[in-house]
């Protein structure tokens, strides 16, 4: 099973404008890392790029970098747009793109906003991912469903294969929503001991359906701060609003520390399952490039040595 690390941006201010994430989506493909990942935020007082705009930037910089959102709210979007709209992001990327979707945040201005009613987050969701899926591969589509209705649509371009994906969300009716549709779990704020219990619920009820998921398609969003020790860590780490959970301490689901702790904590994941991981840097903005640095140096060369030993 191979384990890859990829990277998310903090929830930061972009000081240097365009040219700044830019130049974040240079290092992280000079570095080595996997993936970017992108957080969706449509209303939100604090600075949050529109996902798939800078992912489609993002894509036109880098050759070798993959990109994801993590996760895109689906219920909130039209699904013949946003089918359109990622397959010109993979067709730009040339089959880079894994998108990862989930019902969305719990922000009621947000639903509001763009004409949806928050109640119905969950049947569009599961409506939306199965009209992508036909729209990747059929010509003619033609639906009629409780939320969405078309009559012989076609769009082009299409992905180079019909893109994988994967479902956000830590609660039971999430782990059933990924067996029942999804071709992977990625989980954000989730301890190890939650990544195996929702890797076992979705792997009970995968037969149910009659489908199955790659041991290799479990995936955990994690803050991370690299730091002499697990106290300087969190005392300067940075949570974006929304990130804290009240029920667990926060190191309980971080890696906050030295880089053997990070290691470690990582270690913890993989022995319960998890292989994919996306770092999502809890630094300043000033900080990010440094951090870059620290964990391509102590996290990703030791994984990749680790996997040609």
């Amino acid at each position: 099973m191979s384990i890859k690390v990829g990277l998310a941006p903090g929830q930061w201010a972009w000081a240097g404008g365009g040219l700044a994430f830019l130049r974040f989506v240079d290092a992280c493909e000079e570095l080595g890392f996997d993936s970017l990942w992108l957080s969706d935020r449509v209303v939100s007082p604090q600075m949050s790029l529109e996902p798939l705009t800078a992912l489609a930037a993002a894509a036109a910089r880098t050759r070798h970098l993959k990109l994801g959102t993590s996760v895109l709210a689906l219920a909130i979007r039209n699904p013949v747009l946003l089918a359109k709209e990622l397959a010109t992001i993979d067709f730009i990327a040339a089959g880079r793109l894994f998108p990862a979707v989930g019902l969305g945040g719990e922000d009621d201005r947000e639903y509001e906003a763009a004409g949806v009613r928050k109640v119905e987050r969950a049947g569009r969701t599961d409506e939306a991912i199965g009209l992508l899926r036909r729209l990747w591969s059929e010509d003619g589509v033609t639906h009629q469903g409780r939320f969405y209705t078309l009559t012989n649509v076609t769009i082009r371009p299409r992905p180079s294969a019909s893109l994988p994906i994967w479902i956000g969300g830590r609660s039971a009716p999430a782990w059933r929503r990924v067996a029942r549709l999804g071709d992977g779990w990625l989980a954000s704020s989730v301890t190890p001991d939650e990544v195996a219990q929702g890797i076992a619920a979705i792997r009970a009820e995968l037969p149910v359906h009659a489908r199955h998921i790659e041991d290799d398609h479990y995936g955990v969003m994690l803050s991370v701060y690299v730091a002499a020790s697990a106290e300087a860590a969190q005392s300067r780490a940075f949570a974006p609003a929304g990130r804290l959970r009240t029920d667990v301490p926060v190191d309980s689901y971080a890696a906050l520390g030295s880089p053997d702790d990070i290691n470690r904590r990582v270690g913890e994941y993989v022995a319960a399952g998890a292989s994919k991981f996306v770092l999502r840097l809890a630094c300043p903005e000033a900080e990010a490039h440094d951090q870059l640095a620290r964990l391509a140096e102590s996290v990703l060369a030791p994984l990749n040595a680790s996997v040609h030993a």
